[in-house]
């Protein structure tokens, strides 16, 4: 049914499939940018946690009786260090995206996203019954002009790490978020746990007043699932109109459990991950390449490209990620800066080999 469409993926380069790496590569590919999802010390705590209770999955929605202590005692670790009145647990990031933007914008509001959101807002998006613009990548001014409206509420979605260059959001562009009244969605996916000075984002030291934080437990705190953070009146808001809250399974508790215990252990050992995080941007920029964060994008001219550059590595022992058109407008690797600096110098010797 699908033969033609397959085949003109293949024939571009676009063809994507499943994979099991070899786990002795050195990886450089995933989100698990502190390690935690390989650490014993963190599932052995999370088993314990979960043992504690008479059940060991939530059984149904949170509105049913899916909601479990586990649940609780995580919404209230979050809120508490984010500095948040109230936090509720959700699947994925994929969820908490289409929870805010189906749920919140209401007929005669006013959604604005950053043209380089995560897809999971550029779909979510077509849901919501207010307005939807989107502005120009951290471009304060083109935000600007789209917040001339006379819309009841306005809201505005960016990432605190856009997922694909590795950028932070634009300090013009919260402050002129903040300086509009405008309401502040930040999906901190990929900035919790690796930027700030507590390691809890892009918005360390920003206030939480018309602010909604959206955070994914499957990338810096080595889980799964998401988290949003909001004011009180947001969250029973959302309990009460977001679908994807209302009509999901509630989150795994084991996944709850072991994204708990990672969180604890990045607050109580921050200093020195933040340290690490500082030596592996400058390998990086000691290799004459340089980002805002855990994530370095490396241009290649083409899909194809991509795709040899990749299998070259890998048989140098290093798995990066080769990103193709159309999840970016030019094909990349994608290389995660989440090993020590020594590991990181051999790589980058075998990564100016490979595209020379």
């Amino acid at each position: 049914m699908y033969e033609k469409e397959l085949l003109a993926l293949k024939e571009s380069g676009r063809f994507r499939k499943r994979r099991l790496f070899d786990p002795s590569l050195v990886d450089l590919a995933s989100n698990d940018y502190l390690g935690l999802a390989c650490s014993r010390e963190l599932f052995d705590r999370a088993v314990r946690l979960v043992s504690k209770g008479s059940c060991f999955s939530p059984k149904a929605s949170q509105l049913v009786n899916g909601y479990n202590r586990i649940h609780r005692i995580f919404e209230r670790y979050i809120a508490s260090i984010n500095g948040f009145e109230a936090a509720i647990v959700v699947g994925s990031g994929f969820l908490g995206n289409l929870s805010l933007f189906e749920a919140l914008p209401r007929k005669g509001d006013l959604l604005i996203i950053d043209e380089e959101y995560h897809a999971s807002g550029i779909l979510a998006a077509k849901t919501t019954r207010g307005s939807v613009a989107f502005f120009a990548h951290n471009d304060a001014e083109d935000l600007l002009r789209k917040l001339r409206s006379k819309a009841k509420r306005v809201f505005v979605a960016v990432e605190g790490v856009y997922s694909m260059s590795g950028e932070r959001v634009s300090a013009a562009v919260l402050e002129t978020i903040k300086n509009a009244g405008a309401t502040l969605i930040i999906d901190e996916a990929h900035s919790s746990g690796t930027i700030g000075d507590r390691l809890l984002g892009a918005l360390d030291g920003y206030g939480t007043q018309n602010v909604i934080k959206l955070g994914t437990l499957g990338k810096a705190y080595g889980s799964y699932g998401a988290y949003i953070l909001s004011s009180r009146e947001t969250a029973e808001f959302l309990i009460n109109r977001a679908k994807p809250i209302i009509y999901s399974t509630a989150p795994s508790l084991f996944d709850i459990a072991y994204a708990y215990e990672a969180a604890k252990f990045i607050q109580k050992r921050r200093v020195s991950i933040a340290e690490r995080i500082k030596k592996a941007r400058l390998a990086a920029s000691e290799a004459g390449m340089h980002t805002q964060s855990l994530i370095l994008p490396v241009k290649v001219s083409s899909d194809r490209a991509a795709i040899h550059a990749q299998k070259a590595l890998l048989k140098e022992g290093f798995l990066v990620g080769a990103i193709r058109r159309p999840t970016v407008k030019t094909p990349q690797l994608r290389v995660i800066l989440r090993e020590n600096q020594k590991t990181l110098n051999c790589f980058f010797k075998s990564l100016k080999s490979i595209l020379d």
